[in-house]
């Protein structure tokens, strides 16, 4: 059986029974384009849904004769199972900006999504934003560019200061060795009732595709100096590095320093000291500020890596798009509306309004940030670590590959019933054939 035409096939079955639910719920909203207006879906989190309405009034203040609907993405599971149901439905919007990378490409080779390189301006405008490098990250397999690179929010640790000083260290480990001390002298039983009730870290064991941009993957991107899934579109994490890191994660797990539970339910078990570390973006900032215990200090640092590494730290950027869809009637007008969502003011708004940092080459030099990252100083933190990011492979199979990852981590990582050697080499192997 050709594994990957039947994964598509109940993935597309999926997708149809999500979007009749979506279509049933939202039915009374507007998709799609009309003669008279621009429908406009963003990301559903409230900082988003806040950003995006007021850049949506700003911009039907400037164009009355062109204004503009925003909706937040129906809720889903993910963002992406919201557009993948929409898609099939056929109710997508004209312009959408938290598209995930890794699905542009099959939306792409579908014929969803409106090539933006094919605009005249297409070249300066993103000449003027982003750095080439990243801009060929952003190009599909056919030579077109589909989605204009908005937003990234770089994956760090934020860890207790004064855990990690209690187990004698002044800065965050920076390789496995060290985490793996510092976690021997923090984890403990602190009530005596034979269970350990302090963790050095916490992270999402579920099988789900996308946990794996909160550990494994940016661990990956670190521990190999930048590298990805795939090269020339193989298989290209095959490799000792990727063994090391699940070397890695399957011993903190083994040794109880990661619980196996997931702690639903319970206030947040960093703020309250029961974890001292985490894998985490930018968006932990305004969280931390607001729930913290009174005199609770933290701070972010890159993630570790093996030890002999030199070179920048590079981690996962979680990188989302704006792309337009095919569907709507006023392409023209969807491109300029995208252009206004990436502009220096719309960026200084995205800072502003949700603590996400715009993919702008220069916006630690421009000064109309600069007043922002001053008062934001862990903010700055991870704007340099956005110089060192990577988003993820162009592939229509991305999805179904960090799925086979995803089921290797629970059974070698989490419950320990593979090696990590053979666990890496099954999901190469599995992924492979999902190329094929």
């Amino acid at each position: 059986m050709n594994v990957r035409h039947s994964h598509f096939k109940l993935m597309l079955a999926a997708a149809v029974v999500c979007s009749q639910l979506l279509l049933l719920t939202t039915c009374a909203k507007k998709t799609a384009s009309s003669a008279s207006h621009l429908v406009y879906w963003s990301a559903n989190n409230q900082y988003e849904v806040d950003l995006a309405r007021e850049l949506v009034a700003r911009w039907n203040s400037l164009h009355p004769e062109s204004p503009v609907t925003h909706q937040p993405v129906p809720e889903s599971q993910s963002t992406e199972e919201a557009i993948l149901a929409a898609v099939v439905g056929k109710t997508t919007p004209d312009v959408f900006s938290n598209m995930w990378p890794g699905d542009v490409e099959a939306y792409a080779r579908a014929g969803q999504l409106v090539a933006l390189d094919t605009f005249p301006d297409f070249a300066e405008v993103i000449g003027a934003r982003v750095d080439p490098a990243l801009l060929d990250e952003a190009r599909s397999s056919d030579g077109h560019v589909y989605q204009i690179p908005w937003k990234t929010n770089p994956v760090m640790v934020i860890f207790n200061r004064k855990m990690l000083a209690e187990a004698g260290y002044d800065h965050f480990p920076r390789t496995y060795s060290e985490y793996l001390q510092a976690a021997e002298r923090i984890v403990r039983d602190t009530n005596g009732d034979g269970h350990i009730d302090r963790w050095m870290g916490i992270t999402d064991i579920r099988a789900l595709w996308w946990q794996r941009f909160f550990d494994f993957y940016p661990l990956y991107i670190a521990a190999t100096g930048g590298h990805t899934l795939l090269e020339d579109g193989k298989i290209a994490f095959d490799n000792q590095q990727a063994v090391e890191v699940f070397t890695f994660l399957q011993t903190l797990f083994a040794r109880g320093y990661f619980p196996k539970e997931r702690m639903v339910g319970r206030t947040d078990v960093f703020l309250q000291g029961v974890v001292a570390s985490r894998f985490t973006g930018p968006w932990e900032i305004r969280h931390a500020e607001k729930f913290k215990p009174e005199g609770f200090v933290y701070d972010f640092a890159p993630v570790p890596r093996p030890d002999g590494v030199s070179g920048p730290v590079y981690t996962y950027g979680d990188i989302k798009n704006i792309v337009i869809f095919r569907n709507t009637r006023r392409p023209r007008l969807a491109w300029e509306f995208a252009k206004f969502l990436v502009s220096r003011e719309a960026d200084l708004l995205l800072l502003e309004m949700t603590d996400q940092l715009p993919l702008r080459a220069n916006h630690l030099e421009d000064p109309l940030y600069a007043p922002y990252f001053a008062k934001s100083p862990f903010m700055k933190r991870f704007a340099d670590q956005a110089r060192f990011v990577r988003g993820t492979d162009t592939s229509p199979v991305l999805k179904e590959i960090f799925d086979i990852l995803s089921n290797e981590f629970e059974a070698c990582v989490v419950y320990g019933v593979k090696t990590p050697a053979k666990a890496i080499h099954d999901a190469a192997r599995q992924a492979r054939l999902v190329l094929e």
